[in-house]
């Protein structure tokens, strides 16, 4: 692939460890409703749409709640722990500034709402920022990347993602992007135009490049 024309970023699982935070607001709604919630159900919810997460748990837990109501009560009890403290991937920050300081544009693609995304947004030099609550298709549809890359003016085929699940690849992928997977709590199939790596610690910008 050689240089490319931006970097966008997933961010849950990707850039910041909130996997355990969704999972802890999943199991607080369960015992509300005096059911049980199960590791396999959280990890069945990941890199999906808020919304169709929302209609997931909806019909798990037989709640009388739109899936509407238990997306905002995840929403915001993440945005609070967030604002409290990021608790980021290892060498997220490091790779994303490393970035920034040889000029290459960047961009938040998440399905998770505005709220979530602010206190990274704000921590971090992107220079778009694409949400959930922002999009009319998540992923896996191909909208969200489509959309960060025609925010910064580059086409999506020369742009590299990084995602952490099967869903956040298979949207980038299909926008045209070359992907690459760092997997945290699920394992993501290989595919055309996709990389992976264990972790972000000790990738610089040229190993980004050096990937296709």
């Amino acid at each position: 692939m050689g240089d490319f024309a931006a970097v966008l970023w997933d961010l849950d699982g990707t850039l910041i460890d909130s996997e355990p935070l969704w999972m802890a607001g999943e199991h607080e709604l369960a015992e509300v409703h005096g059911a049980a919630w199960t590791q396999e159900d959280g990890l069945a919810l990941v890199g999906n749409s808020l919304l169709e997460s929302g209609h997931y748990i909806k019909k798990r837990l037989r709640s009388d709640l739109a899936p509407e109501e238990i997306v905002d009560f995840l929403v915001v009890r993440l945005a609070d722990a967030l604002a409290l403290e990021i608790p980021w991937r290892p060498g997220a920050v490091e790779i994303v500034t490393a970035l920034d300081a040889e000029d290459v544009p960047q961009a938040l693609v998440t399905m998770s709402y505005a709220a979530i995304a602010k206190p990274v947004a704000d921590a971090l030099p992107f220079r778009a920022v694409v949400t959930g609550d922002q999009v009319t298709h998540g992923k896996p549809h191909p909208e969200p990347y489509l959309r960060a890359a025609e925010l910064l003016g580059v086409a999506a085929s020369d742009c590299l993602a990084v995602e952490d699940s099967g869903t956040g690849a298979t949207s980038a992928n299909a926008a045209g992007c070359h992907v690459l997977v760092v997997p945290h709590f699920v394992n993501v199939p290989d595919a055309p135009r996709r990389a992976q790596r264990a972790s972000l610690e000790s990738i610089g910008p040229d190993d980004l490049r050096n990937l296709f």
